[in-house]
């Protein structure tokens, strides 16, 4: 299922569901719906961050290894897949990061729910 942020602030952004929750349970909100008021964007801005440099200082998890060596057979050959391809936290978190800017600038809620 896809969450999809809104706010007056900034242009929709949308993610999966289980990448959206990963960030909403760093705020202490629900991944179905909910708000995160122009007064809590600070904090959120300030935790987002904190987790992206974070992030930033470890290396690719074992479960990313894992996947690969799933997919990829311990001989490296292909089976028919193509190259794994890893996406950050800062990446996926990146867009909503942005958007929650724009809505603590413009005094704007930034507003979600599961479609």
């Amino acid at each position: 299922m896809l969450v999809r942020f809104k706010s007056k602030a900034a242009a929709e952004v949308m993610m999966y569901e289980e990448h959206a929750k990963r960030i909403l349970d760093l705020l202490n909100k629900d991944v179905k719906m909910g708000v995160i008021t122009a007064a809590e964007a600070p904090h959120a801005i300030e935790t987002l961050e904190r987790e992206i440099a974070e992030c930033k200082r470890h290396p690719v998890t074992d479960e990313v290894e894992q996947d690969v060596k799933a997919h990829h057979g311990e001989d490296g050959d292909d089976n028919e897949h193509e190259q794994i391809q890893f996406v950050s936290f800062a990446t996926r978190a990146y867009p909503l990061l942005e958007m929650l800017r724009a809505a603590k600038k413009g005094g704007n809620d930034v507003t979600w729910g599961v479609y």
